[in-house]
């Protein structure tokens, strides 16, 4: 197996991590076309001050911030979300912390609930799910806009059902009054279609900013030695 390259933004975030100051610089970080192992990047972090560890650290934080999910509808995202493999299990302690970090920054107490297993923290249409998997555990955030896909859904109805009676009121002969009708719908139609997609562009980033940096928090934590179950210590103080 080919050992795992980074590209240049990847390079960045891990010396940034790496450092925990400012980004590192990314002019001429790369061969063109290609990435860097590694062993390369821990080569270039002992150049500059940087301990090997600290760049392995790092790295895998990068690998554990997880991917992207998107549900779209009409080609917009009414759904996003993030899917985190933590490569180990979080002990409760680490559970509670993460869920304290969702709550602090969705701005929302939301409801915890626990099946065997299973975790999760749900406020509406906001989930934070912890499963188990082969190698440990993994967080699983995901949420809908559901106010601009009623909207939206609603719209595409309305235009729907406005084009098939015009195409039934064309062959019947076109009575002028039906007709009228049906442009009045299909106009309702387009403005509660975009008023429903108008909401969804702002939210959808605002939503991936926040998942993205979570994903960042819970990477760390994953790359830290696990904590065991136990409550709050002096040292914890």
């Amino acid at each position: 197996m080919s050992e795992r390259r980074y590209n240049e933004a990847e390079v960045a975030a891990i010396f940034k991590r790496a450092t925990e100051a400012q980004p590192f610089g990314e002019q001429n970080l790369l061969p063109s076309g290609e990435g860097m192992t590694l062993s390369q990047l821990q080569d270039i972090g002992r150049e500059v001050g940087i301990s090997a560890e600290q760049v392995a650290q790092a790295a895998t934080a990068i690998d554990r911030a997880g991917r992207t999910t998107s549900r779209r509808l009409l080609g917009l995202p009414i759904g996003v979300g993030r899917t985190i493999d933590l490569g180990r299990k979080l002990s409760d302690e680490e559970w509670e912390r993460v869920v304290v970090d969702l709550r602090e920054t969705f701005d929302a107490r939301g409801n915890l609930r626990a099946e065997g297993s299973l975790r999760q923290w749900t406020n509406g249409n906001l989930q934070a799910l912890l499963e188990p998997t082969a190698t440990g555990h993994r967080i699983r955030l995901r949420t809908l806009k559901g106010d601009a896909l009623r909207l939206m859904t609603v719209g595409v109805a309305m235009l729907g059902i406005a084009s098939a009676e015009f195409v039934i009121a064309m062959v019947r002969g076109g009575d002028q009054g039906m007709v009228s009708s049906l442009g009045i719908l299909a106009t309702l139609g387009v403005g509660i279609l975009g008023l429903g997609a108008a909401r969804v562009p702002g939210w959808a980033r605002i939503r991936r900013r926040q998942m993205e940096d979570i994903a960042a928090r819970i990477a760390t934590v994953a790359s830290s030695p696990p904590l065991l179950d136990r409550g709050v210590t002096e040292s914890d103080a």
